[in-house]
């Protein structure tokens, strides 16, 4: 039975992505964003589409639609450092005000895209739904909140909602994939080094207790994200809120990442080792368990040399001018 949904910060990467697999599925979609991270050419063909800012959210929700799945946040860790009221605005702020809308409009299902910043630095790994909320940053800090928020809302409200922390997204799905401006995420980084766009990747740390000194991280295809968002729709319960961790359950480091991409492009890449990040943990590898339990959610699109060639493949495509 298809449905009508509300995507807001449908024109990002993820949030498009999820917007595409929803249109596939038969359902009818809706994109709010405000353009100021999004793209407009981001948002799936099939989609309507609204430039406006989620605070605004009560000018378009209505009884009709029958869930809103919410991606729009600002999500640039030093970014929320330097600047942490631009942070607590919107993602809490805005996310306050869509929580109003929907109460208002009676839209009582919600799937929130959240975070592992949540978690902070975990002590054990991998890393659990149980593991302590404790974040090192802002950013991290105001999905949390939004995340209590969430909670009180179902408690009071009857809203059903589900919460989902991904680790590192990654890849592509068709024409739809990473075009963050400025860019911060290493797949994408290291593709534009085989590119020719930057000279080399800087890799923070070669002396961690990992088997090549470098961290290490768990990478999910963002298709296998999307495809537990659908699920998610379906498991959310009035008056409870569910939070379940995302992940590819392996870890690759980051030197590996950097080998793959040279191996599937066939183009050098320059590495220049740089002095570690502060609050870098060594290993951040996620513990999905719960999503295959409550969800279904299989990951199927484990491989990184996979995950990576669908990152390259548009990032060709967006060289060459076919991609919108």
């Amino acid at each position: 039975m298809s449905g009508k949904y509300l995507v807001t910060g449908g024109a990002g990467y993820v949030g498009s992505v999820v917007a595409r697999h929803l249109i596939e599925a038969g359902d009818e979609v809706v994109v709010l964003d405000n353009l100021s991270t999004g793209f407009r050419e981001g948002v799936p063909e099939g989609a309507g589409f609204i430039e406006g800012d989620i605070r605004d959210s009560a000018k378009w929700l209505d009884p009709s639609y029958d869930a809103v799945l919410h991606f729009a946040a600002f999500s640039q860790v030093g970014e929320s450092v330097a600047r942490p009221e631009k942070y607590w605005d919107n993602n809490v702020g805005g996310t306050m005000a869509l929580l109003a809308a929907m109460r208002e409009a009676g839209v009582r299902t919600l799937v929130f895209s959240s975070t592992a910043a949540t978690y902070g630095e975990p002590a054990e790994l991998p890393v659990a739904e149980s593991a302590p909320t404790a974040p090192t940053n802002p950013y991290g800090a105001s999905k949390l909140a939004v995340d209590h928020m969430i909670s009180g809302e179902a408690a009071a409200h009857g809203l059903g909602a589900v919460s989902l922390r991904y680790f590192n997204v990654a890849g592509a799905y068709g024409d739809l994939g990473e075009r963050h401006d400025p860019e911060s995420h290493l797949i994408p980084l290291v593709l534009q080094v085989a590119q020719g766009r930057r000279e080399s990747v800087s890799v923070y740390g070669d002396d961690y207790p990992t088997p090549d000194g470098t961290c290490v991280r768990d990478y999910i295809h963002v298709a296998d994200l999307a495809e537990a968002h659908l699920l998610a729709l379906r498991a959310a319960t009035p008056g409870e809120h569910l939070i379940l961790n995302l992940g590819n359950g392996n870890g690759f480091s980051v030197r590996e990442v950097v080998d793959t991409v040279r191996r599937v492009t066939g183009h050098p890449v320059p590495e220049v080792v740089a002095p570690r990040r502060d609050g870098d943990p060594a290993v951040l590898v996620a513990s999905a368990d719960a999503a295959r339990e409550k969800l279904g959610w299989r990951p199927r699109r484990t491989d990184l040399a996979g995950i990576v060639a669908d990152a390259w493949a548009f990032a060709q495509r967006r060289a060459a001018g076919d991609v919108r």
